[in-house]
């Protein structure tokens, strides 16, 4: 009985490392729809879309940076148009996802994944280079 017991156990330890990996793989792809969702906004210059998908701090710096209501001010920025997703990984609440051409930083917050920068190009050791952030 108890050699039952431990493979019960083992199956289920089995069973839930399985789905863990899963689950990340989901929140990945969940980032990478939201960030391609929010560059796919801009180039369609729906505004209201692409910032109903932003961080409530990036939309706010967005805000004050353009002194112009966000639905107008993301579609001034340089932010490149959606490209193939690369790769998204995905630590604890926060994702980075890499596109052809961009990489964007995300946060999950009530209501799901939010774009925190976007339009990011990696500048070796030093800190990514965005051109839409939160403060």
């Amino acid at each position: 009985m108890r050699f039952a017991g431990v493979a019960v156990g083992s199956a289920a330890l089995t069973v839930l490392t399985v789905a863990g990996c899963g689950s990340v793989t989901d929140r990945g792809d969940a980032a990478a729809a939201v960030a391609v969702r929010t560059l796919t906004a801009v180039t369609a210059e729906d505004g209201a879309a692409a910032c109903a998908l932003l961080a409530p701090d990036t939309a706010a710096e967005l805000e004050q940076s353009a002194d112009k209501p966000c639905a107008e001010a993301i579609l001034a920025e340089d932010l490149p148009e959606p490209g193939v997703v690369v790769a998204s990984d995905v630590y604890g609440q926060r994702a980075q996802v890499r596109l052809s051409g961009d990489t964007v930083f995300l946060a999950v917050l009530p209501g799901g994944w939010r774009v925190v920068a976007a339009g990011c190009t990696a500048r070796g050791d030093e800190p990514y280079d965005c051109v839409l952030q939160g403060g």
